[in-house]
Order: C-alpha cells, then structure tokens, then sequence
C-alpha cells in the first residue's frame, strides 16, 4: 500500500536505547485517509512520535471491516518503494497486487504478500470486484544498510495454523510455537496472527532479544496484565521471554504479534521511501517523476501512476526515539 497522505511527514527513526523491561507501553493509533471522499481510513499505529520501529518493523496501517460499497475498497495506483519490504495481510476481502517484476498475485485471508522494494520497485493494489468487506494490515520492514539497495523481488506464502492451549497462530515471518515461515527477511523478524479463544490465555515463548508489538484487532485483550483497546499497539521491550495474551470478552479475540531485535540504524523515512539521507529520498522521487527504469512498470493496472509528492522545503534529517 502507498502512503497516499497528501503532505507526508518526514519520520527519522532509530533503535531506542536498551534497558531492563518496565512494562507494557501502548501506542494510540491516528486515523489517516488514504485520498478521495469515498476512500478508505487506516488506522496507523507506527510510525509515531513515541516509537517509530518495532525491531525492524517501520509502518503498521490497519483497516476495517469496511463495507466496500461504502468506502470504495482499495485502489492505489502503481508508486514506487525503496529500502524496504512491504507486508500485507487480511483477515476479510481479497487484493489483486501487480508489481514491476512480473508479479500478478492475489493475498486473501490468512496469506501473506512479501514485496522486496531494496534499489526500487513500483506495485498496484486493487481489491477484487467480488471483495464485500476488506479488513487487514499493511506492514513496512526497514531494509539494513547492507542489504538496502538490493533486488526488487516478491513472495507469498499461506502458513498452516498452529494449535495452541486456547487459541491458535498463524506464523507468516519468523518463528513462533514451534513453527517457521519459509519467508525471507533481511533482518530477524516474528510476524503472527494469534486467535484467542473466549476466556483464553495464552503464555507465549518469545525471544528475549526481540522487542515486540500487540495489535489487537477485536476483543478485550491483555498483554502481560495491561489492557490494550482494538486498534492499539502493546510495546515490550527486549528482556521477556514469555508474553501472556489474554481474552476478556465472550467471542473471538484476534491480535497480531510483531517482533524483532533493536534496529540500531538512523532512518529517514518519507512517502514511500526509507533511506539514510535527504539527498537519497530527493534522488528516488526525481527517477520516479522522470519515468526511470529503476522502478520498472506495472502492467495491467488500468489507469495512471501515482504522482509523488512535493518534498518538503527543510532538509530530511533522522531522529531518535525519545529515550526511556
């Protein structure tokens, strides 16, 4: 998904300083409209002021139900990436992605779509004419410096659920109740779905060199004890080695779990570009406005790309995560 924001704000990121846990952090998300009056609000929990990466995780729009004869459903043109890897997951509706590599694939329900953008690629995404209601997350992954300008590439991978004692998860990146996706990342990284039954609680076995992330999408969900409202995130930081979800409510409780180590690099984020400086952004919205070859074309989308927008007059610089 492209950041459509009409004036997108500059984010610099950077890896908080470590520390012993002191808790459950919960971040608020902010309603953004992706463009047009028909079209849909994602509720965006990273990045923000308070924390701007979750290991290597940079962005986590999150949307729905929507009822697409209302909002329209999805439609985003071809825009470019670079430095990063796009995530998508849905838990209703269907998304036909097209992408400048050749791609032409589908994500439905419990399926995850891995895009590469590295040096730079450019993608649409459309929901399907028969999607009735479209409700998922759309997930960014900072590329390290190493491996930031690598090929574009694209996968997608359905992972089999996983029983648990109360609920059950569905690993699309990493590792996590004995189960691992094929899915390659250029970081260490967990992404799961986790369901929990009415009542349920769940002691999960984590990684304590991973901070990690709760979204909750529905029920009366508890992370560790602290109460996490639909919509928001829970943040812990490294040090546990177990994380206790819970259901307070009488149906389903469904969260997503996003981990990893400490992404120890500065970052300069803006549109849909993650880079180091100013002059690297500046460079990727130049070759896209110009047409270069460096983002390929989509083909198959039936309409024009997105135009980026106007940068902003003071020079992009990186910032730090406020300190403990």
């Amino acid at each position: 998904m492209s950041n459509t924001e009409a004036h997108p704000a500059e984010v610099g990121c950077g890896a908080r300083e470590n520390g012993t846990p002191a808790g459950v952090e919960i971040l608020t998300a902010r309603e953004v409209p992706l463009g047009g009056p028909r079209a849909m609000t994602v509720r965006r929990t990273l990045p923000q002021r308070a924390r701007t990466l979750i290991g290597a995780w940079c962005f986590a729009d999150h949307y729905g139900p929507d009822a697409v004869s209302e909002s329209g459903g999805m439609d985003v043109a071809p825009h470019p990436h670079i430095g990063l890897q796009t995530v998508s997951w849905l838990f209703s509706g269907v998304i036909e992605h097209r992408d400048s590599v050749g791609s032409h694939a589908f994500v439905r329900p419990g399926e995850v779509n891995l895009m590469t953008g590295g040096r730079g690629i450019s993608h649409s995404e459309v929901s399907t004419p028969d999607t009735t209601v479209l409700h998922g997350v759309q997930l960014w992954v900072a590329l390290p410096a190493e491996h930031r300008d690598t090929a574009p590439d694209f996968q997608h991978h359905v992972p089999a659920p996983v029983a648990l004692d109360g609920g059950e998860a569905r690993v699309f990146l990493g590792s996590l109740a004995g189960d691992t996706s094929p899915v390659d990342t250029f970081t260490p990284l967990l992404g799961a779905e986790v369901t929990l039954a009415p009542g349920a609680a769940v002691t999960l076995d984590v990684d304590p060199g991973f901070e990690h992330g709760v979204l909750v999408d529905t029920g009366d969900v508890r992370v560790d004890g602290t109460a996490v409202r639909p919509a928001g995130l829970a943040y812990t930081a490294p040090g546990r080695h177990t994380l206790t979800l819970a259901n307070g409510s009488s149906g389903t409780a469904r969260v997503l779990l996003l981990g990893g180590p400490p992404f120890g690099e500065e970052l300069v984020m803006w549109w849909n570009f993650v880079g180091r400086t100013h002059d690297e952004i500046a460079a990727a919205r130049t070759d896209w406005e110009n047409g270069s070859e460096r983002f390929g074309r989509v083909e198959g989308y039936p309409g024009d790309r997105l135009p980026a927008p106007v940068l902003p007059n003071a020079t992009l610089s990186p910032r730090r995560n406020p300190a403990p």
